[in-house]
Parts: C-alpha cells; structure tokens; sequence
C-alpha cells in the first residue's frame, strides 16, 4: 500500500512480547516491564490475522521483536504461521542471542530466514554492564547455534555509545573478517531516560567511518543501512543513522506493538489499536496507520527526545 507521500509499506515489524532475559540501558528500566494482563496482548491468532491483513495490502516482509522474541513460549509456532501466510516473502528475527542454542534449528526449520543479533561490547565486563544481567558466553553460544542451524543470513546489531564502546569500533567491524557476517553500528536514540547516557554519548555514524579509513562504500541492499566493506571481510559493515541523517523519506515500514498497537514511525506518538478487532477491522485500521505515517520524526538528538512514549522494549527493537 501506498502511503500519502508516496512510499510503498512493505515491511512490517512485529513485537511478540515487552519481556526480556535482558535488561540493557537504553532499552528497558533495571526492574523490567510493568506487568499487563494477558488479556492485553495480542494472541497468537490475532497476530497471524494481523499478517494476513498486511500481506493483503503488500506487506512482503516481516521482522519478529521483542522485548526479546524468543522468550515467548510460543514463538516457534508464530514464527512458522507467519512464514506460511500467503505473500510473505520473508521472515526475519531480532534477538539478543541468549536463547539460540535451543532454539536456533527449530526457528530455521520454522522458516525464519535471517537473524539480527544484538551485541554492543565484545569486553566480558561491559557486556554484563551494558546488559545489566548478560554473560558474554551466551552470546557466543547463540552465535554458533545460529551459524549452525544454517541461517542464510546473521547481522549483528551494536548501538554506537561515546564513552562506551567507541573504543571497539575496529575490533567489532574485524568480526566481518572472521565471519560472514554484517556488523552494524546503530545510532543512540533518545528513547529512554534512564540516566545513564549523556550527551556525549550520542555519536554520529560518521565517527565509525573515521575509525575505519579502509572501509569503501559498496552497493545498498534496499535497508536503510549504509553499507561498507573492509578489504578481505566476509561481510559488509552497515551504519545506521536515524538521528544525524534520518531516512524518513523512505521508510517503508510499520510496527505493531505487543499490546496491538500500529505504530507507523517508531518516534511518533500516534497509535492505532487492532487489538480484538476481527480481519476487517484491522484492515481498517492498517490503512488508516499507513496514510497517515507522518513525514519525519522531528527533531532527534539528546536534547530532542523521541516522542514515542514508550521504552524500546515496549515498541520492538
């Protein structure tokens, strides 16, 4: 579908719950979410009526989130109706990693095509700093399986932190080299205002580039990442600026919350619910959110916070 300005929907973002084994800082608070009923959240029909919905209006892709996905007992089962509704072309999967060893082969054999893994350190004690409650072992772990179970695709996911991990950028992008993987540096964004970061922990993605004067350009893959290589690596390097070069102007995407909130721009605060409604109505409400996805965020920078009004967690990473 077509929205008002022009940009064709075609990717749809699903959280599948608010809950994590994590607890990173820019994520979600210390004590995690605050508990909702579960007659709150979407169940597992109404998120495949969901896909089917979006599938009718040109929907080809779909990426399940959390929190973290693979925490819900059910998500193999979602994950393996959602590839089967007719028009999905593909099904992608963030997730923090934790999980993999047990559930890497069972997702792939769901038809979950691709993985996002989350990972912003590659230091032990950072990794337990960042993640509040993570061991860097695990991570490894659900490296492997993943490699294991054969995925056509892994990108790794590190949110860019001044003053944290900006001294990893070279040893982080040098995982391209050992593996064929993409490694991707994404901008802090403002979402949650826990403290922990000031404003000079905002870096642009330029900083990555300055970090790694070898890395050429190389063609975009139609994702709103930048995408370079280094010499001899394996995979690409991607950037990811949605604060000091916002791609708003393309943005083909929705995101559809745990609670069953259509969201069309993650930093607005507008919010469409289909929750309890039957296919129709959410049809109804899926054109509504898609016309009116608004054409930017606004400002975006450690003075200008994101007026999603919602924690990361609580929208889908």
């Amino acid at each position: 579908m077509i929205d008002r300005l022009g940009r064709n929907i075609t990717y749809l973002r699903i959280s599948v719950t608010d809950k994590c084994n994590l607890r990173c800082r820019y994520c979600m608070p210390e004590d995690g979410v605050c508990k909702k009923e579960h007659t709150d959240m979407l169940t597992e029909d109404e998120i495949i009526h969901a896909v089917e919905v979006a599938a009718e209006l040109g929907i080809t892709k779909i990426r399940i989130t959390g929190g973290e996905p693979l925490v819900k007992k059910n998500i193999v089962s979602i994950c393996r109706r959602t590839a089967a509704v007719e028009g999905i072309k593909e099904v992608c999967l963030t997730t923090n990693g934790v999980l993999l060893p047990q559930l890497a082969k069972p997702l792939k054999e769901a038809g979950v095509k691709r993985l996002n893994l989350s990972l912003d350190t590659l230091q032990p004690d950072k990794y337990a700093y960042i993640t509040r409650i993570g061991k860097m072992d695990t991570f490894r772990a659900g490296l492997d399986a993943a490699y294991a179970a054969g995925f056509e695709k892994i990108k790794i996911n590190s949110v860019l932190i001044g003053g944290f991990n900006d001294d990893e950028i070279e040893a982080m992008a040098n995982l391209t080299l050992e593996y064929p993987l993409d490694m991707r540096f994404i901008e802090l964004m403002p979402m949650y205002d826990s403290g922990d970061f000031g404003i000079d922990a905002y870096l642009p993605y330029s900083k990555v580039l300055e970090k790694l004067p070898e890395a050429v350009a190389v063609p975009q893959d139609g994702g709103v990442a930048k995408l370079y290589r280094l010499p001899g690596a394996k995979g690409n390097i991607g950037l990811i600026s949605p604060v000091s070069a916002h791609f708003c102007g393309e943005c083909n995407r929705l995101r559809l919350t745990s609670d069953g909130k259509l969201k069309p721009c993650l930093h607005a605060a507008d919010e469409y619910s289909i929750k309890g409604l039957d296919k129709a109505g959410m049809k109804a409400v899926f054109e509504k959110a898609i016309w009116n996805k608004p054409a930017w965020h606004g400002d975006l920078d450690a003075i200008h916070r994101s007026q999603a009004g919602r924690n990361m967690n609580e929208i889908g990473g």
